[in-house]
């Protein structure tokens, strides 16, 4: 068995993700978004899906959130 690294389960059913050169453990998808998804700038959630990313690396979960940050440019449709 395997011990998430966010909540320490030790669960037989634990998996591995590999991101950026490292490998982590988690128990659920729930503990891997926890510990690895970016968080939007402005509204403070967790970005499951795609989100925008500006040039200069910010993250953002929808246009319009950066948008209120000031990144006018930003669509949600191409």
């Amino acid at each position: 068995m395997a011990e998430c690294e966010v909540c320490g389960n030790d669960y037989r059913m634990a998996f591995e993700v590999r991101a950026a050169g490292e490998v982590h453990v988690f128990d659920s998808f729930e503990c891997a978004i926890q510990q690895l998804a970016p968080v939007c700038e402005n509204c403070r959630c967790r970005i499951m899906g795609h989100g925008v990313e500006t040039s200069d690396g910010r993250f953002f979960c929808c246009a319009h959130c950066a948008r209120v940050q000031g990144h006018q440019q930003l669509v949600d449709h191409a």
